[in-house]
Formats: C-alpha cells, structure tokens, sequence
C-alpha cells in the first residue's frame, strides 16, 4: 500500500517538474527568438487617447514594450523626451505604436481640424466671457470641468437654496472662436534689451466654445445656459478626482 503511494506521489512531483520545465522552455525560446531579431523599446497605446490630448497628459495611455526591430516603425517614439506642447494629430487607439506624425503643435491641429468628435459623441456649443473660460486660455483639444451653479431648485429637499456642482468632468474641446475685439490690441513695446515684453492684457470678448458630450451632458449644458450659469476650469486627463465636489451651498462652503 505505502508503496503505491509513494509511487503515485513520485508520478505527480514527476509530471509538477516536467510542466514547469516545458514552460521554462517554451518562455526562453521566445526571448531567445525575440532576442534574435534585435529587439527595441518603443511607446506602445495602451488605452485610447482622444485627438487633440496634450503629451503631458499621455503616460497614463501609454506603455513601454519591447518589439522586434523589424517591427518597429521608422518613426516610432522610445519616449515623450522633445515632444512638449505637441497635442494628438488624430484619435490613437490601444496597441499602435506611437509615432512622431501622430504628434503636432495644437494650432496646427486647430487649423487642420485634426480635433474629430469620439463616436457616440455630439457637439453642442455654448458662450461664456473670459473669467469664466480660464482666463479665456483655452484651446481644442484640451479639456474641460463644467461647473453649473443654480439660483434655486438644485436640491430637492431644499428647492430655494443656491447651489453649484462641478457636474462634467474632463470634457473634450473640439473648437474655441474668440469675438472680435471692439478696437485693435496695442501692439507691446519692446523692453530695455530691445525684445518684446510679456502681453499681460486682460482678454476682451465673449467665447463660444464647442464640445464634444453624450446626449444626457449635452443636455446638462442646455439646462445650465438657459436656467443657471456656466463656470469652466482645464482639467486634464490627469488631473485627480477627488470624488467629493457634490453639491455646494453656503453651509458648504466653511466646512
């Protein structure tokens, strides 16, 4: 009896180290292969990133992978070193290789229209003055928080209380248009070394800013213009959410 056990237990020791050897094998043969054909690192897209995301919001979408030289586009990027300010030329879907052409300045991104709207997505527009559009900084391709703050009616238990939400997050921009200005911007004077100095002027005119949502936001947004008032911030795809804005009123506010 002990001796068919011993048996039966030294078979299945004998078939754990036979696996675990085959295994073995097999995983060094592909690097052995791999390694064979010159492998590189290059930046591959892990998760979808929308045209017109900036570089410095990138790395959460991306990773690092090693390829087969062959593989590898001539003009695939190792990493983001060089490409700062540059935004997504178009749409860059998981497991492409990013390469330098999918990358390019945001004006001319803005100029090509290269800022599509997402699938499933609709455009609305809607306009708001300077203070409201971070300092009227904004451009396409960048994203968006959407605050709507009501007079009354925010709060059902309490319908006569004013109250502000940060309801939208991370909301891409597809286009921004700038009304004229009512007289010509004075040109700046140069300084005491003879170069141009900083133009801190206050933006003047109304923006009318386009955005791409589904249809419940883009009815949020419909809601907020006619009924309350709009407040933007630039919240990049990056930026942390703490998940607690909720619903401010006044008590709120010194909590």
């Amino acid at each position: 009896m002990k001796s068919r056990l011993l048996a039966g237990i030294a078979a299945v020791v004998l078939a754990i180290i036979g696996a675990v050897l085959v295994v073995s094998y097999a995983h060094g043969a592909d690097e052995r292969a791999v390694k064979d054909l010159d492998p590189v690192d290059v930046l591959v897209v892990a998760k979808a990133v929308p045209a017109g995301t900036a570089v410095e919001s990138l790395l959460p979408f991306l990773a690092a992978q090693k390829l087969p030289g062959t593989a590898v586009a001539k003009s695939a990027l190792h990493s983001l070193d060089g490409q700062a300010g540059k935004v997504t030329a178009v749409e860059l879907l998981p497991g492409e290789q990013l390469v330098a052409e999918r990358l390019t300045a945001p004006e001319t991104a803005q100029s090509s229209g290269a800022v599509q709207v997402p699938d499933g997505l609709q455009e609305i527009s809607f306009q708001l003055d300077p203070q409201r559009v971070v300092g009227g900084r904004l451009a396409a391709g960048d994203h968006i928080g959407i605050f709507i703050s009501l007079k009354n009616g925010g709060i059902e238990a309490k319908p006569d209380k004013e109250t502000t939400q940060l309801t939208l997050h991370k909301v891409l921009v597809t286009a921004v248009q700038r009304a004229p200005a009512a007289t010509p911007s004075p040109q700046p004077s140069p300084g005491a070394s003879g170069a141009p100095t900083e133009d801190t002027s206050l933006p003047t005119g109304a923006l009318l800013l386009t955005v791409a949502v589904n249809d419940v936001d883009a009815t949020r947004i419909v809601y907020g213009s006619e009924f309350g008032t709009l407040w933007l911030s630039k919240e990049p795809l990056n930026a942390k959410d703490s998940g607690r804005p909720g619903i401010m009123t006044k008590p709120e506010v010194y909590k």
